[in-house]
């Protein structure tokens, strides 16, 4: 037999006589690899469901505010927006000759805490998401009369919608319904297929239909004394007043720098428009410090895993000198010495990286659905990508010389040092 198989074999015993500390340091290792590498996925997953959530759209126009906060409400649905878009303004710029389509949006209502989105059927027609895939129908269609809502596939699957049930919308947002519309109820008439963005979170309704709900309400409340039916609010003119923010899509991508500063620069209104990805990076940049952070404090816990197992293999070098000492008496080099100790690094190490993946991969398959429900965020339990090889490449590295320190120990002790010893 080789010697490197008779070191693998000693290596083995010599852990498995010490299992119970061994199997915490690989458990201490397995928790620091299963933190390092979990920042970096939900890192990566993050960055690409919000890069994926809208794609194909030139600029982002709304009321002038910050660039993050316009991208945020209109797009990710998180936050309000300071003021509106009339929609004079829309129509204009809708009309203007560069551009091919808008998508103008309507938010400040919700039911039940998810957001009602008010729109047109360009919506379901121009919106794109992830390698430019467009909205598609799980059941029903499009809006066909002012008081139809289209629903997200989340929004279906949570609150156990169907085709022609009845939903009431409540003004303002929140979990719970406070202002609720319930003499104007919509219809579903129909529910999108899951996309893994905020539109499986999106109550989809009319603009007409957002001003029918509103036509007896002002400044938030009901009017006193002033009641239109559902039925007779039809006779009205729905046309609306204004919108949040609407999406652009242009004829050619040359004129978009052109057409976002003579809009930037509109005498009638103050507005702004954005490119989404500009405005993406612009938002990475204000958490990269988290980032660093976050990435700051899994490479901590890995380094206190590491530096447990290089205590543990000191410590139990102390309490090795004799086997060690015998182990030279009987014809081992000092190599075979510093390969034996230094080999036990390595096959911890690896089994706390087995460990690590396997706790990974276990809790991100146990915790996809809550991520997704809780902050939309579709984590992927896909492969290893070449950064985690990276990774895991460097943790072996550092594991094998944690180990190499209590070897170079054993390496330059006598035999005559372990068995003076213990007498």
């Amino acid at each position: 037999m080789n010697i490197a198989a008779v070191l693998c074999r000693l290596a083995w015993k010599s852990l498995w006589s010490r299992r119970t500390t061994a199997l915490l340091t690989i458990l201490s290792l397995a928790m620091g690899v299963t933190l390092v590498l979990g920042v970096e996925k939900l890192r990566r997953e993050a960055r690409a469901g919000f890069a994926n959530t809208v794609s194909g759209t030139d600029l982002i126009v709304g009321a002038r505010s910050g660039p993050v906060s316009l991208l945020l409400y209109s797009v990710f649905r998180i936050g309000n927006a300071t003021s509106n878009v009339s929609w004079q303004t829309y129509q204009r710029i809708a009309g203007h000759p560069d551009v091919a389509w808008t998508i103008p949006l309507s938010l400040g209502d919700s039911h039940r805490g998810y957001r009602v989105v008010g729109t047109e059927n360009s919506y379901f027609e121009h919106y794109r998401h992830g390698t430019r895939q467009s909205l598609e129908f799980a059941a029903g269609g499009p809006f066909g009369d002012v008081f139809d809502t289209v629903l997200g596939a989340e929004v279906a699957e949570k609150l156990g919608y169907q085709l022609d049930d009845a939903i009431v919308v409540s003004h303002g947002l929140g979990a719970i319904d406070i202002n609720r519309h319930d003499d104007k109820p919509f219809r579903v008439a129909g529910i999108l297929r899951r996309t893994g963005t905020p539109v499986d979170r999106g109550v989809h309704v009319s603009l007409a239909g957002i001003e029918a709900m509103h036509m007896d309400w002002r400044d938030g409340r009901p009017r006193k004394g002033l009641s239109i039916s559902a039925e007779r609010v039809r006779q009205f003119d729905l046309k609306p007043k204004a919108v949040t923010a609407f999406l652009v899509g242009l004829k050619s991508r040359f004129a978009v720098f052109t057409l976002q500063r003579e809009i930037n620069n509109y005498r009638e209104e103050p507005l702004l428009a954005i490119l989404p990805g500009v405005t993406l990076q612009e938002l990475w940049d204000l958490m990269s410090n988290a980032e660093l952070a976050l990435a700051a404090i899994s490479i901590f816990v890995a380094a206190a895993a590491l530096i447990g197992m290089l205590v543990m293999l000191l410590a139990g070098l102390a309490e090795r000198r004799r086997e060690v000492a015998i182990f030279r008496a009987v014809g081992a080099r000092p190599s075979h010495v510093f390969s034996l100790i230094t080999l036990e690094a390595v096959v911890l190490t690896m089994l706390g990286m087995i460990a690590g993946l396997a706790l990974l991969y276990g809790g991100l398959a146990l915790a996809k659905p809550i991520i997704s429900e809780v902050y939309g965020i579709e984590v992927a339990v896909a492969g290893l990508t070449p950064c985690d090889f990276v990774y895991l490449g460097g943790f072996l590295a550092v594991g094998t010389l944690a180990g190499a320190l209590p070897s170079y120990s054993a390496y330059r002790r006598s035999v005559a040092d372990g068995l003076i010893s213990k007498l």
